[in-house]
């Protein structure tokens, strides 16, 4: 498992640059990164190589944050790559309550950040099907 950031943003203009800014003059780079919105607010979801660090830069600058757990799993970047995921969870019940994905760069494969209702469920579900379960090592040194 990984720690992700999850900032709550009001729905305002120049919020989200203001928390990237944050981020930037404080030297952490985003590995990955999801936006959902309301009408009244935004939540951003962040995975950074320092997400303690991150928290208390964000916070000292009046961000609302909220450090969780999600599982990357790497996939084959081609079609039917994900579905293999989805499989093994849909097979052992899991449900997903949201995901996001990128592709790595220097590797033909995509990074998927995974939040399903049962964490440990899903990570045991996960390493049962033999997915690629990815370390916070792995994924913060992308």
């Amino acid at each position: 498992m990984i720690k992700q950031l999850s900032i709550f943003l009001e729905n305002k203009k120049g919020r989200m640059w203001k928390a990237l800014d944050v981020l930037e003059k404080a030297e952490i780079n985003i590995r990955a990164l999801s936006l959902a919105d309301t009408s009244d607010f935004g939540i951003l979801r962040l995975v950074v190589p320092e997400p303690d660090r991150a928290r208390e830069v964000l916070e000292e600058n009046g961000f609302l944050v909220k450090v969780g757990e999600v599982i990357a799993v790497g996939i084959t970047d081609k079609p039917g790559g994900l579905n293999k995921i989805l499989k093994i969870l849909n097979k052992s019940g899991i449900n997903l309550e949201y995901l996001y994905a990128f592709v790595e760069q220097n590797k033909n494969r995509a990074i998927v950040v995974l939040h399903p209702e049962n964490i440990d469920a899903g990570l045991e579900a996960l390493k049962n099907g033999n997915a690629d379960v990815l370390s916070e090592e792995e994924v913060y040194s992308i």
